[in-house]
Order: C-alpha cells, then sequence, then structure tokens
C-alpha cells in the first residue's frame, strides 16, 4: 500500500485569527491586558483580520491567558483542526514572590500552563530566554519561536502636553529629578528594592504606579507599602497620557525585578528615552547590554551607586541606543512576524494530509 504525501504552501494574505483573552477586564491594567492592545494594533497593521468571538469563521487561533477557561478553548478548537497557538507569557517560575499565598497559588498555575501548552501546534514567547525555559518542559512537543511583544513607537513621542500633564498632577518642580517604576506591587516586580534604593535617595522624588487590592498581596509587602519611604508615591494606575508624561520626563527608570518574560514596561521605557536601570537576569542578557543601552545592577549597592551615576551624568548616548532596541520591535515589524508564524503553522497543519 504506498501512500504520497503531498505538500503544500500556501500564503494566506487574508488570514484571520481568532485572539483569545480570559478575563479582559481583570486584566486590562497587567502586562497580559496590554499584550493583547498591542497585538492587535501589530496584527492590523499586517493586514491580518481579527476577532475576538469563537462563534466567527477564522483560520487560526491565538491564546494568550493559560487559565482554565483556556483549556476548553483549545479543546474546542482541536476539535475543529484549526491550527492553535499558545503565547507563552507566562513560565512556572512567574508566579513565585507574587500573590498572597503564591505556593499554593504556582502549583494550580504549572498545571494550568502545562495544560495549555499541551494542545499548542506551537508556542510564542517574547524572548529567547523564555523561548529556552519553555523548550525545556516537557509537556512541550511544538515549536517555539521567540517574539517580542512590541512597542507602538509613535504613542511614546516626545510631548510637551503630557509632560506638563504629569509634572501638574503630582506638583512635580522644573529640574526636579524623578524616578518612576511600573508594575504591580509584587516582591518579584521589585518592589521592596525599590523602597530600599529610595531611602538613599531623600532629595529625589520615587514614583511606583501600578497597584493590587491589599487582600491579594502577603502581609509582608502591604506592611512594606504601609511603612515606605517618604518620597515615594504609589497613585496607582493612572491615565495613559500621565504615565507617558512620567515617563518621558522622568530621570529614571527603575526595575528591580527578579524575574520577566520581557517586560513590555522596559520598551515602554526605551521608546520614551527614558535612562533604564534593571535587574541583571537572564531575560535581559541578549538584548539588553550595560552601560551600552541600559544600566544594569546585580545588588541593592549596585543599583544606589548606577542609580547616583545615572541622576548625575548626561545618558544621551546609553537613552539613543536603547531607542534603537526598541526600534527593531516596533508593532509594524511585529505584525509581520507574527503573520509569517501564522503561516507557516497554518501549512503546517494542512501538510499533514495524507493521499492514499
Amino acid at each position: 500500500m504506498l501512500y504520497f504525501i503531498f505538500k503544500i504552501n500556501i500564503i494566506k494574505n487574508n488570514m484571520k485569527v481568532f485572539l483569545y483573552f480570559q478575563a479582559q477586564g481583570i486584566i486590562r491594567k497587567s502586562g497580559i491586558g496590554r499584550a493583547l492592545y498591542l497585538q492587535t494594533k501589530a496584527l492590523k497593521s499586517a493586514g491580518v483580520d481579527i476577532t475576538l468571538d469563537i462563534r466567527d469563521n477564522f483560520d487560526i487561533a491565538h491564546i494568550n491567558t493559560l487559565w482554565p477557561k483556556s483549556h476548553k478553548i483549545e479543546r474546542f478548537i482541536k476539535k475543529q483542526n484549526i491550527p492553535l497557538i499558545v503565547h507563552g507569557h507566562s513560565i512556572f517560575s512567574d508566579m513565585k514572590n507574587s500573590f498572597r499565598m503564591w505556593q499554593i497559588l504556582s502549583i494550580f498555575s504549572k498545571i494550568s500552563i502545562k495544560k495549555c501548552f499541551k494542545y499548542a501546534d506551537a508556542i510564542i514567547t517574547p524572548t529567547e530566554y523564555s523561548k529556552r525555559i519553555i523548550e525545556s518542559y516537557k509537556c512541550v512537543k511544538c515549536k517555539v519561536y521567540a517574539v517580542s511583544n512590541g512597542i507602538d513607537l509613535k504613542e511614546y513621542a516626545y510631548d510637551d502636553e503630557k509632560i506638563e500633564l504629569f509634572k501638574a498632577c503630582f506638583n512635580i518642580k522644573d529640574n526636579k529629578k524623578v524616578v518612576i517604576g511600573i508594575g504591580i506591587p509584587f516582591e518579584r516586580k521589585g518592589i521592596l528594592e525599590f523602597f530600599r534604593i529610595a531611602k538613599e535617595f531623600n532629595d529625589v522624588t520615587f514614583i511606583w504606579f501600578g497597584d493590587m487590592a491589599k487582600i491579594c498581596l502577603p502581609r509582608k509587602i502591604n506592611k512594606a507599602i504601609k511603612n515606605r519611604p517618604r518620597n515615594v508615591i504609589m497613585p496607582g494606575y493612572m491615565d495613559n497620557d500621565i504615565l507617558k508624561g512620567a515617563l518621558q520626563y522622568a530621570s529614571c527608570f527603575l526595575f528591580p525585578t527578579k524575574e520577566e518574560t520581557e517586560g513590555i514596561v522596559v520598551l515602554e521605557a526605551l521608546a520614551s528615552y527614558t535612562p533604564v536601570l534593571v535587574s541583571n537576569i537572564p531575560t535581559y542578557k541578549e538584548w539588553l547590554e550595560d552601560g551600552v543601552n541600559c544600566y544594569k545592577a546585580n545588588s541593592i549597592m549596585e543599583f544606589i551607586n548606577k542609580l547616583k551615576f545615572i541622576l548625575n551624568n548626561d545618558n544621551t548616548t546609553i537613552t539613543k541606543n536603547g531607542y534603537e532596541v526598541v526600534k527593531e520591535r516596533q508593532i509594524e515589524k511585529i505584525g509581520l512576524k507574527l503573520k509569517a508564524i501564522y503561516n507557516e503553522v497554518y501549512n503546517e497543519k494542512k501538510n499533514k494530509t495524507l493521499v492514499k
């Protein structure tokens, strides 16, 4: 009995993709929520039609949240024999030092991530670092692609009105030095280090944008927030224009995080020509270089010393180089990369056809 395999290579210029994000209202202010916005803009720029309604007809599905309802969606899609891409925004270690009782939550998170990855025809994740981590999981049997979340550079173009809006909101006087951080105030995000560093700079205003319900945070984080240094302001989440004004005005974006798959906020700071000071962690090893396009630190003392340097020196060359990094990650380029992956995965699925 002879079988012939016919390989097809279809370029679907009119491809339609189903984007799925569970609990969009809840995640709207998070990094994953931001990813939905960026994905949508990137795909539209590449001419890819998008639907958020699973009842529509579509060529490929792209699942972004790795939660229980996502499993049901994935099973439905697999039954329809539609190519399924799962986005690896999260890895197993992301839950560490985050929510209250994270040790228990991480067990369920790991199970959920495994289930979602198991169904995938392909996985997309933001960096080469997270790609290697995901490829090491035994549950992953498909190809993994590294594609940045991307950034819309036009949104972060210098804007005096946004800067003045930020200054007015926080009563910032001209030439006042401001250091900002952005994110949910988790220990993993470096909120405790942010406070410790701020203590050493009484004449500098530190602002951490982002919040979380007290009941969701560990007791020690709530206590640290309550007793934070007097020069640290925590306004929660703010209007986008105010946040963009803050990034453009800030003397430094301080991000002492312990684990990221990319960190969209880092891209936003680089796009704003803001000096970036980040933890020297693996995810930033391959695309951010200390003293070239950003600054990196390994300890509290190194953070303090490098922040002193940033606040007292010209960082123009560093910020220009940082902007070159995000130019390679602008959403127009990301849209084309996603479209190419969709076509590749679509063809791989179709090429499993056997003719007797």
